[in-house]
Protein backbone atom coordinates (compact mmCIF):
# COMPACT_ATOMS: atom_id res chain seq x y z
CA UNK A 1 0.00 0.00 0.00
CA UNK A 2 1.22 3.48 -0.88
CA UNK A 3 -0.20 6.81 0.27
CA UNK A 4 0.93 10.19 -1.01
CA UNK A 5 -0.10 13.77 -1.62
CA UNK A 6 -1.50 15.09 -4.87
CA UNK A 7 0.57 17.62 -6.85
CA UNK A 8 -1.88 20.27 -5.67
CA UNK A 9 -1.22 19.44 -2.03
CA UNK A 10 2.53 19.22 -2.59
CA UNK A 11 2.47 22.80 -3.94
CA UNK A 12 0.60 23.95 -0.85
CA UNK A 13 3.14 22.27 1.41
CA UNK A 14 5.97 23.94 -0.51
CA UNK A 15 4.21 27.29 -0.14
CA UNK A 16 3.81 26.82 3.60
CA UNK A 17 7.46 25.81 3.89
CA UNK A 18 8.44 29.01 2.11
CA UNK A 19 6.33 31.09 4.52
CA UNK A 20 7.94 29.39 7.51
CA UNK A 21 11.43 29.98 6.14
CA UNK A 22 10.73 33.64 5.42
CA UNK A 23 9.28 34.16 8.89
CA UNK A 24 11.97 32.21 10.76
CA UNK A 25 13.68 35.32 12.12
CA UNK A 26 10.37 36.60 13.53
CA UNK A 27 9.60 33.23 15.15
CA UNK A 28 13.05 33.16 16.72
CA UNK A 29 12.31 36.57 18.25
CA UNK A 30 9.00 35.25 19.61
CA UNK A 31 10.72 32.36 21.38
CA UNK A 32 13.35 34.73 22.74
CA UNK A 33 10.65 37.04 24.10
CA UNK A 34 8.80 34.13 25.72
CA UNK A 35 12.01 33.10 27.45
CA UNK A 36 12.70 36.67 28.54
CA UNK A 37 9.24 36.84 30.13
CA UNK A 38 9.70 33.54 31.95
CA UNK A 39 10.71 33.52 35.60
CA UNK A 40 13.99 31.65 35.20
CA UNK A 41 14.54 32.44 31.51
CA UNK A 42 13.91 28.82 30.62
CA UNK A 43 10.91 26.83 29.35
CA UNK A 44 10.41 23.13 28.68
CA UNK A 45 10.71 22.39 24.95
CA UNK A 46 7.56 20.29 25.18
CA UNK A 47 5.50 23.32 26.21
CA UNK A 48 6.68 25.41 23.29
CA UNK A 49 6.12 22.49 20.92
CA UNK A 50 2.61 21.90 22.26
CA UNK A 51 1.71 25.57 21.71
CA UNK A 52 3.71 26.08 18.50
CA UNK A 53 0.67 26.69 16.28
CA UNK A 54 -0.30 29.70 18.40
CA UNK A 55 2.91 31.46 17.40
CA UNK A 56 3.51 30.03 13.93
CA UNK A 57 6.53 28.09 15.16
CA UNK A 58 7.39 25.27 12.72
CA UNK A 59 7.18 21.66 13.79
CA UNK A 60 10.91 21.17 13.28
CA UNK A 61 11.86 24.16 15.45
CA UNK A 62 13.81 21.88 17.79
CA UNK A 63 16.21 21.27 14.91
CA UNK A 64 16.17 24.85 13.67
CA UNK A 65 17.20 26.36 17.02
CA UNK A 66 20.58 24.64 16.70
CA UNK A 67 21.50 27.42 14.28
CA UNK A 68 20.99 30.02 17.00
CA UNK A 69 23.54 29.13 19.65
CA UNK A 70 23.95 32.82 20.48
CA UNK A 71 20.30 32.93 21.59
CA UNK A 72 19.36 29.49 22.91
CA UNK A 73 20.80 26.57 24.82
CA UNK A 74 19.03 23.23 25.18
CA UNK A 75 19.76 21.25 28.33
CA UNK A 76 18.57 17.81 29.38
CA UNK A 77 17.55 17.53 33.02
CA UNK A 78 17.96 14.46 35.21
CA UNK A 79 14.43 13.25 34.46
CA UNK A 80 15.14 13.45 30.73
CA UNK A 81 13.10 16.62 30.16
CA UNK A 82 14.61 18.92 27.54
CA UNK A 83 14.58 22.60 28.42
CA UNK A 84 15.41 25.60 26.28
CA UNK A 85 17.30 28.39 28.05
CA UNK A 86 17.98 31.98 27.11
CA UNK A 87 21.65 32.62 26.41
CA UNK A 88 21.65 36.38 26.01
CA UNK A 89 19.27 39.10 27.17
CA UNK A 90 18.35 41.61 24.47
CA UNK A 91 17.05 44.95 25.79
CA UNK A 92 15.68 45.86 22.36
CA UNK A 93 13.29 42.90 22.60
CA UNK A 94 12.28 43.67 26.18
CA UNK A 95 9.75 46.27 25.02
CA UNK A 96 6.13 45.20 25.16
CA UNK A 97 3.46 45.91 22.56
CA UNK A 98 1.70 48.07 25.18
CA UNK A 99 4.80 50.18 25.74
CA UNK A 100 5.10 50.78 22.01
CA UNK A 101 1.43 51.71 21.80
CA UNK A 102 1.78 54.03 24.81
CA UNK A 103 4.32 56.09 22.88
CA UNK A 104 1.81 56.53 20.04
CA UNK A 105 -1.47 56.97 21.94
CA UNK A 106 -0.99 57.53 25.67
CA UNK A 107 -4.66 58.23 26.41
CA UNK A 108 -5.83 55.05 24.68
CA UNK A 109 -3.53 52.88 26.76
CA UNK A 110 -4.51 54.69 29.95
CA UNK A 111 -8.13 53.73 29.32
CA UNK A 112 -7.30 50.10 28.47
CA UNK A 113 -7.06 48.82 32.06
CA UNK A 114 -8.52 49.60 35.42
CA UNK A 115 -7.12 48.68 38.83
CA UNK A 116 -9.32 50.58 41.30
CA UNK A 117 -8.09 50.89 44.85
CA UNK A 118 -10.29 49.47 47.57
CA UNK A 119 -11.14 52.06 50.16
CA UNK A 120 -13.71 52.57 52.85
CA UNK A 121 -16.67 54.90 52.61
CA UNK A 122 -15.15 56.89 55.46
CA UNK A 123 -13.03 58.69 52.88
CA UNK A 124 -16.22 60.36 51.64
CA UNK A 125 -14.76 61.03 48.22
CA UNK A 126 -16.70 62.76 45.51
CA UNK A 127 -16.66 61.33 41.98
CA UNK A 128 -13.78 63.49 40.82
CA UNK A 129 -11.50 62.66 43.76
CA UNK A 130 -12.28 58.96 43.48
CA UNK A 131 -11.36 59.05 39.79
CA UNK A 132 -8.04 60.70 40.62
CA UNK A 133 -7.36 58.13 43.32
CA UNK A 134 -8.15 55.24 40.97
CA UNK A 135 -5.89 56.76 38.32
CA UNK A 136 -2.94 56.14 40.63
CA UNK A 137 -3.71 52.45 40.35
CA UNK A 138 -4.16 52.39 36.59
CA UNK A 139 -0.74 53.16 35.13
CA UNK A 140 2.00 52.46 34.66
CA UNK A 141 1.67 48.74 34.05
CA UNK A 142 4.54 46.61 35.27
CA UNK A 143 6.69 45.42 32.37
CA UNK A 144 6.13 41.74 31.50
CA UNK A 145 9.90 41.54 31.07
CA UNK A 146 10.53 42.37 34.73
CA UNK A 147 10.93 39.70 37.43
CA UNK A 148 7.37 38.97 38.52
CA UNK A 149 8.52 36.36 41.02
CA UNK A 150 9.75 39.16 43.31
CA UNK A 151 6.32 40.77 43.57
CA UNK A 152 3.94 40.12 46.45
CA UNK A 153 1.41 37.79 44.82
CA UNK A 154 -1.80 39.62 45.80
CA UNK A 155 -0.76 43.25 45.35
CA UNK A 156 -2.06 45.60 42.66
CA UNK A 157 1.47 45.75 41.27
CA UNK A 158 1.56 41.97 40.86
CA UNK A 159 -1.82 41.99 39.11
CA UNK A 160 -0.61 44.71 36.77
CA UNK A 161 2.36 42.51 35.93
CA UNK A 162 0.16 39.48 35.20
CA UNK A 163 -2.30 41.46 33.08
CA UNK A 164 0.55 43.04 31.12
CA UNK A 165 2.20 39.68 30.65
CA UNK A 166 -0.94 38.07 29.23
CA UNK A 167 -1.41 41.05 26.92
CA UNK A 168 2.13 40.59 25.65
CA UNK A 169 1.67 36.81 25.36
CA UNK A 170 -1.43 37.31 23.19
CA UNK A 171 0.29 39.99 21.12
CA UNK A 172 2.93 37.40 20.17
CA UNK A 173 0.35 34.93 18.88
CA UNK A 174 -0.59 34.77 15.20
CA UNK A 175 -4.27 35.57 15.73
CA UNK A 176 -3.95 37.65 18.92
CA UNK A 177 -5.95 35.07 20.83
CA UNK A 178 -5.40 31.89 22.83
CA UNK A 179 -7.32 29.40 24.91
CA UNK A 180 -7.10 29.80 28.66
CA UNK A 181 -5.44 26.40 28.92
CA UNK A 182 -2.68 27.56 26.52
CA UNK A 183 -1.97 30.49 28.82
CA UNK A 184 -2.08 28.64 32.14
CA UNK A 185 0.18 25.91 30.75
CA UNK A 186 2.90 28.51 31.39
CA UNK A 187 1.53 29.31 34.85
CA UNK A 188 4.74 28.46 36.68
CA UNK A 189 7.06 30.16 34.21
CA UNK A 190 4.98 33.36 34.07
CA UNK A 191 4.04 33.57 37.78
CA UNK A 192 0.31 33.35 37.06
CA UNK A 193 -2.34 32.28 39.56
CA UNK A 194 -5.32 29.94 39.40
CA UNK A 195 -7.52 33.05 39.23
CA UNK A 196 -6.33 34.05 35.76
CA UNK A 197 -9.81 33.82 34.24
CA UNK A 198 -11.37 35.97 36.96
CA UNK A 199 -8.55 38.49 36.58
CA UNK A 200 -9.17 38.83 32.84
CA UNK A 201 -12.90 39.29 33.38
CA UNK A 202 -12.10 42.51 35.24
CA UNK A 203 -10.48 43.99 32.11
CA UNK A 204 -13.30 43.97 29.51
CA UNK A 205 -11.91 47.00 27.70
CA UNK A 206 -8.90 45.03 26.53
CA UNK A 207 -9.78 41.32 26.64
CA UNK A 208 -12.77 39.54 25.18
CA UNK A 209 -13.56 36.09 26.55
CA UNK A 210 -15.68 33.66 24.58
CA UNK A 211 -16.47 29.98 24.77
CA UNK A 212 -17.46 27.58 27.51
CA UNK A 213 -16.29 27.26 31.08
CA UNK A 214 -13.88 24.45 30.20
CA UNK A 215 -12.55 26.01 27.00
CA UNK A 216 -12.46 29.81 27.14
CA UNK A 217 -10.78 31.78 24.37
CA UNK A 218 -9.13 35.11 25.19
CA UNK A 219 -8.95 37.76 22.46
CA UNK A 220 -7.12 41.07 22.30
CA UNK A 221 -10.04 43.33 21.40
CA UNK A 222 -7.99 46.04 19.69
CA UNK A 223 -6.56 43.48 17.27
CA UNK A 224 -10.00 42.95 15.73
CA UNK A 225 -12.32 45.21 13.76
CA UNK A 226 -15.99 45.73 14.50
CA UNK A 227 -16.75 42.89 12.07
CA UNK A 228 -14.70 40.50 14.21
CA UNK A 229 -11.96 40.15 11.58
CA UNK A 230 -8.29 40.29 12.52
CA UNK A 231 -6.90 43.65 11.43
CA UNK A 232 -3.26 42.76 10.73
CA UNK A 233 -2.69 39.27 9.42
CA UNK A 234 0.59 37.41 9.62
CA UNK A 235 1.65 35.63 6.37
CA UNK A 236 1.00 32.30 8.10
CA UNK A 237 -2.57 33.40 8.91
CA UNK A 238 -3.14 34.34 5.26
CA UNK A 239 -1.86 30.94 4.16
CA UNK A 240 -4.04 29.16 6.74
CA UNK A 241 -7.10 31.01 5.47
CA UNK A 242 -6.30 29.92 1.94
CA UNK A 243 -5.98 26.34 3.16
CA UNK A 244 -9.37 26.56 4.89
CA UNK A 245 -10.97 27.76 1.65
CA UNK A 246 -9.50 24.84 -0.24
CA UNK A 247 -10.66 22.45 2.49
CA UNK A 248 -14.24 23.66 1.90
CA UNK A 249 -14.07 23.13 -1.86
CA UNK A 250 -16.01 20.43 -3.62
CA UNK A 251 -14.35 18.69 -6.51
CA UNK A 252 -16.36 17.24 -9.39
CA UNK A 253 -14.87 14.07 -10.81
CA UNK A 254 -15.40 13.08 -14.49
CA UNK A 255 -17.92 10.47 -13.37
CA UNK A 256 -19.95 13.28 -11.77
CA UNK A 257 -19.36 11.80 -8.32
CA UNK A 258 -18.85 14.61 -5.83
CA UNK A 259 -16.52 14.41 -2.88
CA UNK A 260 -15.06 16.88 -0.48
CA UNK A 261 -11.31 17.42 -0.48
Amino acid sequence: MWIGFTDFMEKLLDEEGKVMNEMESDRVSVVRKLLMMSKDKRIALSKIYHNRLLFGIPEDFRDRIRKYEDYFKVVVEEDGKRVIELVKWDPTLAVSALEKEYMVDEDKVKKAFKFPIKHGKALDLDEGDERKLNLLYTLPLVSPYSDGSKLDLWTVEAEKFRVGLIHEFLSLTLEKRAYIHNIVEFKEEFCLTKHTYQMLLKQPRTFYLAGTEMNWSVFLKDAYGEDGVLLNKDPQVLFNEKLYRYADMKVVKPSSDVYET
